[in-house]
């Protein structure tokens, strides 16, 4: 993309998440494994998988083949229509979900997939309440969006109703001010306090990411999802999961679920369903849930339902994942990843709260260790980022891109990078730190 091309999109497109005369975007031209070029030629190491989706790096040319081949042989179709691709992707998502999640609803993305499985919920219960949690993030339709906790919701509420929220796992700053080795899982006796106040009778599920994605990489206490999954058995209330940014592989499993020993009752997941390649979401559903629906109308649809060319690209992605071992590849260099962070957490005073499982990772910024307290506020607007701001530029001048949101960094590169890359990357971000706060 030129810079004339730049003002050609400027002029007819909107940037998302952004008042528009302030947005600048790169100006991409090539990408290639773990690291993208622009125009002018510089290279940038992608540490967010773009947006947290491009798990088996850009431009694999088994990929575009595939894709190639599905748009050759049949590139559009009806949802009603029956054709292999579609077939086959149901086929391979029911050999790699947990046991017991075995039929499957088709979307174009996360927020669709999160929508449906409500929508599910409900239908199949005859219950309207959902929980959610605060620090929290399932997509930016309106029904995804409601229960959503992040901020990005405040703009827009009020949202759908029979939503309540509920405090997060979040052990760096507990809200009962535990620690996790040593404390009585206040945070699902509180859920349990508030399914009984609302009414267990009319609370249709539970609805958690498994590990909390975009709004912060928190690990829950190793009980706390087999906790959870008693606590709704015991009210018959469903178990929402959502991996939509922690499935396929992310977190050193196919679905970060097996870490923790549970099976939801739905399950949803997108971004490395394709690897970014093209847009597709699903959601998993119960082997009761998908009984019940064989004499009940389920009420759910879309015009690209189960597109020739996105459900290819999964198919394909699948096979790659397997075919590489991306998914142990992950698991193994977790190691490495983790090693490097709490080095940087022990160097430097501002870094603290490291937490990593396979290639998902984050840490925060903060004015003191002992009190723990955020180096910018939850709320803080872009002029108000102090140092952080500046931490930014000196990643961009680098050639790092990864996130950065108040006082949260993440690091999620492609599961495919190499160990070397991995490294020199890891040395841009501490160097970067080490300038900008010493």
């Amino acid at each position: 993309m030129t810079s004339g091309m730049s003002e050609r999109q400027r002029q007819h497109v909107f940037f998302t998440w952004a008042a528009q005369a302030e947005a600048r975007g790169l100006c991409v031209v090539r990408a290639q494994g773990a690291e993208f070029f622009l125009e002018n030629g510089k290279r940038y190491i992608d540490f967010e998988s773009l947006v947290f989706n491009a798990n088996l790096g850009h431009g694999d040319p088994r990929m575009v083949s595939a894709i190639q081949k599905q748009a050759m042989e049949l590139a559009t179709a009806a949802p009603g229509f029956v054709y292999e691709a579609k077939a086959a992707l149901g086929e391979r998502l029911a050999q790699i979900t947990p046991d017991g999640l075995n039929k499957f609803f088709l979307t174009l993305g996360g927020a669709e997939a999160n929508e449906n499985a409500i929508k599910i919920a409900r239908l199949a219960t005859g219950r309207h309440k959902i929980i959610s949690r605060y620090r929290s993030y399932h997509g930016a339709t309106y029904g995804a969006l409601s229960v959503t906790g992040d901020v990005r919701r405040l703009p827009l509420e009020p949202g759908l109703p029979g939503v309540v929220r509920v405090e997060d796992p979040y052990c760096y700053r507990c809200p009962w001010s535990q620690q996790v080795d040593s404390c009585g899982r206040e945070c699902v006796d509180h859920i349990e306090r508030v399914i009984d106040f609302e009414g267990p009778r009319h609370i249709a599920a539970v609805l958690v990411e498994t590990i909390t994605g975009a709004a912060g990489a928190y690990l829950p206490p190793p009980d706390y999802l087999k906790r959870l999954r008693t606590l709704c058995d015991e009210h018959g209330i469903l178990l929402i999961v959502d991996e939509v940014l922690c499935g396929f592989g992310r977190t050193g499993k196919w679905f970060a679920v097996e870490h923790y020993g549970v099976t939801p009752d739905i399950m949803t997941m997108a971004k490395g369903i394709t690897g970014g390649y093209a847009p597709l979401g699903a959601v998993a559903v119960s082997d009761k849930i998908a009984e019940y629906f064989e004499k009940n109308t389920l009420w759910a649809g879309l015009t690209c339902y189960g597109h020739p060319l996105s459900c290819a690209a999964a198919n394909a992605a699948i096979d790659i994942y397997r075919q590489d071992r991306l998914v142990e590849r992950a698991a193994q260099l977790e190691g490495v990843l983790a090693e490097r962070l709490l080095a940087m957490q022990q160097k430097h005073a501002v870094v603290d709260g490291v937490r990593c499982k396979g290639l998902f990772s984050a840490f925060e910024f903060v004015h003191d260790k002992k009190s723990r307290k955020p180096l910018v506020s939850y709320h803080a607007k872009e002029g108000e980022m102090g140092k952080i701001t500046e931490l930014k530029k000196r990643l961009d001048d680098f050639g790092i891109y990864m996130p950065i949101r108040g006082s949260l960094a993440m690091i999620t590169p492609p599961l495919m990078i190499d160990e070397a890359l991995l490294h020199e990357g890891l040395d841009k971000v501490d160097q970067a730190l080490t300038q900008v706060f010493g």
